[in-house]
């Protein structure tokens, strides 16, 4: 599709649009950010207002502010009552020279930047550096340091109303959930990183529609055939007698009292759901090698495919002190050693504290079942389940804040050498501390629940006291369901209802708190909301209510990003890893996307200040994090189909012990007398394995044998042969379900490239119209006299004569 001006966009980005991921139209997404200089100020500290001109905090304000202007920053101090602004511009010069660097750098020179064209984003990252890398000489406090000292109360960039209100109307509304996003206008205002953040965001929604709608279909294939299953049917007239299922108050019962509970797991535990799973393992890797993709087209559009994040940290460092000195890339065998030791030991207590909620579900159950309660008596297990599965909920939450301190104090003793490498590090670590708090537990119900509980007489008990928990005679996979689904529904519900009510209420209280704002005047007004012009100012009171209004809205911080991509992250790990026990998780996690993404953008646009644009070409980590969860979910998958239901022991019993075995006849139910070949027999004479009150059914009945779910001898306990032959055709399928999957997922990365030949040509053509101006740059030096001895560096007339000064300055 060809724009006004010619220009041809790439398909990638065509397609998303037909899609409706992404609505392009009415930006030029191929054209660079609009430049201006700000209104107001490139950025904004903010400090009480001290009386006492001789105090500590005071005196270094001063120092550092003096600091800054040492570095060619130009502050105006704004007073207001008992706040005052430190309003930050940085001259032309220091965005020439940043020019400049990336002009002769290996990885940026690509960029429009070096062209000629400093954005407003641009200008606030440059200087968002200098205040970050700028200490008070005598004490070696940096502005980090200052805030937490109370020196600074807060530091921030500031919102462009009229861009603001853009995105407020095309974006930033819940009347646009099922429109597309404008990601070159988002790009534009909050840099290349969040952009990336909500295409990607966008694509993962899209693709959840086929996942969520398969979901479904997998759902109703269960709902279907319930009713007429020979296993519901065997279970609901079923007037086997089962052990008790706990010590002391428990009592025999009859197995079809859990008639509701075998038809719920029949919904889940089905043909249709082995093959919902394949589909979601192969769908893990499509969906990333899209993405791989649908990035590749954008990021060469704005023209930073081979930008480096770590190379332009080393440009601002010179920008920021033209004598620094590189930081040297240093490893510690010590450092590393001890980061994993602490690691491990972290990795450890959150274990510990799956297995806590181990005990708390069998203690939970013991308690509930003397209740006087009956209905709670009755399904004491389900009930502590439950109560595990919220009591898990909240546990994840008081660790995620713990876990970020941990990793955090981590990557302070690793000493990474620079930001993007701590950041990658911190990701790694962060994420990993949050899947073992998420998944322990859900690990320990799909394959250990109900496997290592022991039999009767020989009980497996906690403390030598509580007995372990035991699986439901239909199967183990609907408590990984319960759990599951009340896990992602309340972490889904209460977090968006916190993340969008918090902001909301605190701007709401600031604003009750600080004086009403005048209305601007005409003329301001009317500059806000019209093209930028070189040199055009607001008036001293309008600065000082657009100071105030941005200092009215809820902070952000390095996190903000980071917490997003965090928490969708872990829902594509709930999506893929364990559906095969809740097929309609794809369902929930659209539904909730569908909210996310405009609760974020209202979020970012009106109730946040102005997030630090960041430049990059990539999610960073995020993508292997992705593509390790991918291979997570085929194993995981594999696992709980294979050992976790009941698949594999009823296609063993169809096909080698059922009535089918040796019959042709076609009138007979291959499927009849499963349930009861599942179930061992248990003589109860000994009184050392259950008491007399046990043995009595509810009307006062005494029984001398009893049932429970296991393939055992009923004469020694000893495991049957039948046991073994299933186990055997359990690792058997696991093997084979995870070899196919593997090999379709390479198929798929395989007939996906991550990049398209248009994105390959557009890079060519680029490549060489470069070197074509630097040829001719090379030829007109080589024609001037004057311009002999000027060493390797190259550049057309008109950029020698910008970059000219700058040269001069930095030699």
């Amino acid at each position: 599709m060809a724009n006004s001006l010619g220009h041809k966009r790439h398909g990638s980005i065509d397609l998303l649009e037909v899609m409706g991921v992404v609505n392009e139209r009415g930006s030029t997404n191929h054209l660079p950010p609009s430049v201006h200089t700000p209104l107001t100020y490139d950025y904004v500290l903010v400090a009480d207002n001290l009386e006492d001109l001789n105090s500590e905090t005071y005196r270094k304000q001063v120092t550092f502010v003096n600091a800054l202007k040492d570095k060619r920053l130009k502050i105006s101090k704004i007073l207001d009552d008992d706040k005052v602004f430190y309003g930050i511009k940085a001259p032309k010069e220091i965005f020439e020279q940043y020019r400049y660097l990336l002009k002769v750098s290996d990885a940026c020179n690509w960029s429009y930047e070096q062209q000629g064209i400093v954005p407003l984003s641009t200008r606030i990252r440059i200087v968002n550096f200098i205040l970050h890398h700028t200490c008070i000489y005598e004490t070696g406090e940096y502005l980090q340091d200052l805030i937490k000292k109370n020196v600074f109360e807060a530091e921030f960039c500031l919102h462009e109303k009229k861009e603001q209100k853009d995105l407020r109307m095309s974006w930033a509304r819940w009347t646009a959930c099922f429109q597309g996003q404008p990601i070159s206008n988002v790009r534009n205002y909050f840099g290349e990183k969040v952009a990336l953040y909500y295409l990607w965001l966008g694509w993962y929604t899209f693709l959840l529609i086929p996942a969520a709608l398969l979901g479904i279909i997998a759902f109703l294939y269960g709902l279907a055939f319930y009713q007429s299953s020979p296993l519901i049917k065997e279970v609901c007239e079923s007037s086997t007698v089962m052990c008790p299922l706990c010590d002391n108050k428990c009592k025999v019962w009859s197995l079809n009292e859990t008639c509701s509970y075998a038809k719920m797991n029949l919904l889940f535990d089905n043909e249709g759901t082995v093959a919902f799973a394949m589909f979601m393992a192969v769908w893990a890797t499509v969906f990333l090698e899209f993405w791989k993709r649908h990035r590749a087209s954008y990021v060469c559009e704005w023209k930073v495919f081979d930008w480096s994040e770590e190379e332009e940290e080393l440009i601002l460092e010179i920008v920021n002190d033209p004598d620094c000195e590189p930081k040297q890339h240093k490893h510690s065998y010590l450092r590393s050693i001890l980061v994993m030791v602490l690691v491990t030991l972290m990795l450890v207590l959150i274990i510990g504290l799956a297995h806590a909620l181990v005990v708390f579900r069998v203690i939970a159950a013991v308690h509930l079942t003397e209740s006087s309660w009956e209905l709670l008596s009755d399904y004491a297990n389900t009930a502590a389940l439950m109560m595990g599965a919220v009591l898990h909920y909240f546990t994840i939450t008081i660790m995620t804040r713990v876990n970020r301190i941990v990793a955090i104090k981590l990557c302070d003793i690793e000493r990474v050498r620079s930001h993007a490498g701590k950041e990658r590090s911190f990701t790694v670590k962060m994420f990993t501390f949050q899947f073992f708090t998420l998944f322990s537990s859900l690990i320990y119900t799909a394959f250990f629940l109900g496997r290592i509980n022991g039999h009767p007489g020989a009980y497996v008990r906690i403390q030598q006291k509580w007995r372990l928990e035991e699986c439901h005679p239909g199967g183990c996979l609907t408590d990984l369901f319960i759990q599951m689904a009340i896990i992602l529904i309340l972490k889904q519900s209460i977090n968006n209802v916190v993340e969008f009510t918090g902001p909301w209420f605190c701007r709401w209280i600031k604003r009750r708190k600080l004086p009403r704002q005048k209305r601007k005047c005409a003329n301001c007004y009317m500059k806000e909301n019209q093209e930028c012009r070189a040199g055009v100012e607001l008036c001293d009171n309008c600065k000082l209510q657009d100071l105030q209004r941005n200092y009215r809205l809820n902070k952000v911080d390095c996190f903000s990003l980071f917490n997003e991509f965090l928490e969708m992250v872990i829902q594509f790990s709930f999506t893929t890893i364990f559906v095969a026990a809740f097929p309609l998780a794809p369902l929930l996690a659209l539904l909730n996307n569908i909210i996310e993404i405009r609760l974020d953008a209202i979020k970012m646009v009106s109730l946040e200040r102005r997030l630090v644009p960041q430049k990059t070409n990539n999610i960073g980590v995020w993508t292997d994090v992705l593509e390790a969860v991918g291979v997570l979910a085929v194993i995981a998958n594999g696992l709980v189909i294979g050992i976790s239901s009941d698949f594999i022991p009823r296609l063993v019993y169809r096909y080698y012990y059922g009535p089918c075995y040796n019959s042709t006849s076609r009138d007979i139910n291959c499927m009849a007398g499963y349930i009861n070949n599942t179930l061992s027999i248990v003589q109860v004479n000994d009184t050392r394995i259950f008491s007399d009150y046990q043995l009595r059914t509810h009307n006062g009945q005494y029984v001398t044998s009893c049932s429970y779910k296991d393939y055992r001898s009923s004469k020694d306990f000893s495991l049957t042969p039948q046991f073994w032959l299933i186990l055997a055709v359990r690792l058997a399928f696991v093997i084979l379900f995870e070899h196919v999957v593997v090999i379709f997922k390479f198929i798929a990365g395989w007939f996906v490239p991550s990049s398209s030949l248009q994105v390959k040509n557009t890079r060519l053509q680029d490549k060489l119209k470069r070197l074509k101006e630097e040829l001719r740059g090379e030829a007109f030096y080589r024609r001037d006299p004057c311009c002999q001895g000027e060493g390797s560096l190259r550049h057309s007339p008109a950029q020698s004569r910008t970059f000219e000064p700058v040269r001069s300055q930095l030699c």
